[in-house]
């Protein structure tokens, strides 16, 4: 897409694309354990057990989702991404409800079924609205510059992701072994799937009808597309990819971790009961200061360089988790945790930046040993790996809630699981971030490197 043809208006309506992408995403992370563990009640054991089968499917359905696309032949005026878009992104507005319509007596083989369809459903829309970023948007100035469009409304989606269920449902989890307590809070979890349901499918009408807009792909360029398993051999050969994909692993184990465990952090460290809402304040403070300084990474890439402004990202991020070792049941704990959060929004904003721009680079990369970008392959493989870094996380919590006596939910839980909440919260992020900051230390596509590859990138514009 030439600058001339990219306004305003183009990048916003591509960045509407975060909605369906990310606010479905992030209710699944934030709602789904709490809702079956605490609600529906399934053991901790049989948690682990659906997320392990789960992780099975994926790396069955990310890759071969992801080598579909590329492999796909143009379909009309729909093109190739575009086609699965559309036809994705309806039954992923109606998996927000299905996810909480449990059927009884068979809760956990539903749980099963329920996660793996909507797998399905939402990797087919993410890899191509993922693979098709790189390709309309060809340099590092315009995806820059769409980018903050996206980034914008994902922290926009994400707010309502996490700030709407808490206005509906309270408590979260219930703290009394009523069963007529476990029902009303189970119709509150769907009614909110219902809301969540209709925030999909709005803003995705203008942004597939007016701001996809793919390049005809010539017989020649698509016959340049190695089949499926040649696709993944090359792709998992590939050095940079796969420093890339632990770095953002361990990012995704983060993010993952955190927001699976802070609705129950929050009912029993903070102590927030009835008032659910606060658990959305926090979580939108975090969005919020992520959002304002989302433009402020703009400046620390083009300055330092993408993959340098991403490593001082996590440094603070680090920093940033330290407090929730030291929180308690208080009010002055409660009103420190909004600013923890508020400080937290630094390194999540540099990761919701710099990673689709740093992945673009990869992408590039590859396009010149082929003649033809494999876009959905690398991010069939990449949401292959982002899944794996939620089974990472559902691990460690199981292994914690385990080893801390809540193996079952209870709930009034000892001083272990109060211990375990906080390990939680701070040392297992804190060290997956390490890990993190070491793989970008070892990334190598930056600077010079960087420079001569797009330099060379420049003197193909054949390359789609």
């Amino acid at each position: 897409m030439s600058e001339e043809s990219l306004t305003t208006k183009k990048r916003a309506l591509f960045g509407l694309s975060a909605f369906p992408d990310q606010l479905t995403y992030q209710a699944f992370t934030v709602l789904v354990f709490t809702y079956y563990f605490a609600v529906v009640g399934i053991p901790i054991f049989q948690m682990w057990i659906a997320f392990f089968t789960w992780g099975v499917w994926n790396a069955i359905n990310d890759p071969l989702l992801g080598a579909l696309s590329d492999r796909t032949k143009q379909k009309g005026k729909l093109g190739k991404r575009k086609f699965y878009l559309v036809i994705s992104v309806i039954p992923l507005a109606i998996m927000m409800i299905l996810l909480f319509t449990v059927p009884a007596g068979i809760e956990f083989y539903y749980f099963v079924f329920v996660i793996f369809l909507f797998e399905f459903v939402y990797t087919l829309f993410d890899v191509n609205v993922n693979a098709i970023f790189p390709e309309m948007f060809p340099n590092e100035n315009q995806r820059a510059s769409v980018n903050i469009f996206i980034k914008g409304f994902t922290m926009i989606a994400v707010i309502l992701a996490s700030v709407l269920p808490t206005l509906i449902i309270s408590p979260l989890v219930p703290l009394t072994n009523s069963p007529a307590e476990v029902a009303r809070i189970q119709s509150m979890y769907i009614t909110a799937g219902i809301v969540l349901a209709i925030l999909t499918v709005i803003p995705a009408i203008p942004f597939l009808k007016y701001a996809v807009d793919e390049k005809e792909e010539l017989d020649e360029q698509f016959e340049k597309r190695p089949p499926f398993f040649e696709s993944l051999k090359h792709t998992l050969k590939n050095k940079t990819f796969v420093k890339f994909t632990i770095g953002n692993t361990m990012v995704w184990y983060c993010f993952t971790v955190l927001l699976t465990a802070f609705p129950l952090y929050a009912v029993f460290v903070l102590g927030i009961g009835e008032d659910s809402f606060l658990v959305g304040i926090m979580l939108m403070t975090a969005l919020l200061s992520a959002a304002v300084l989302i433009p402020l990474h703009k400046k620390i890439g083009e300055k330092y360089g993408m993959r340098n402004g991403m490593i001082i990202g996590l440094s603070l991020w680090i920093v940033s988790l330290i407090p929730f070792v030291l929180l308690t049941d208080s009010e002055l704990s409660r009103m420190l945790a909004i600013g923890v959060f508020a400080f937290m929004g630094f390194g999540l904003a540099a990761a919701l930046f710099y990673i689709d721009i740093l992945h673009g680079d990869v992408i590039d990369q590859d396009a010149l040993k082929f003649g033809v970008k494999r876009s959905a392959s690398f991010y069939g493989i990449n949401a292959l790996i982002h899944r794996i870094s939620t089974l990472l996380s559902i691990t460690t919590i199981a292994l914690v809630f385990s080893g801390t006596g809540w193996a079952g939910y209870d709930p009034n839980p000892g001083v272990n699981v109060i211990l375990g909440l906080r390990l939680l919260m701070f040392a297992f992020p804190a060290l997956a971030l390490i890990v993190s900051i070491i793989c970008w230390k070892f990334y190598d596509l930056h600077g010079e490197k960087l420079a001569q590859m797009r330099e060379e990138l420049a003197k193909h514009p054949e390359i789609k």
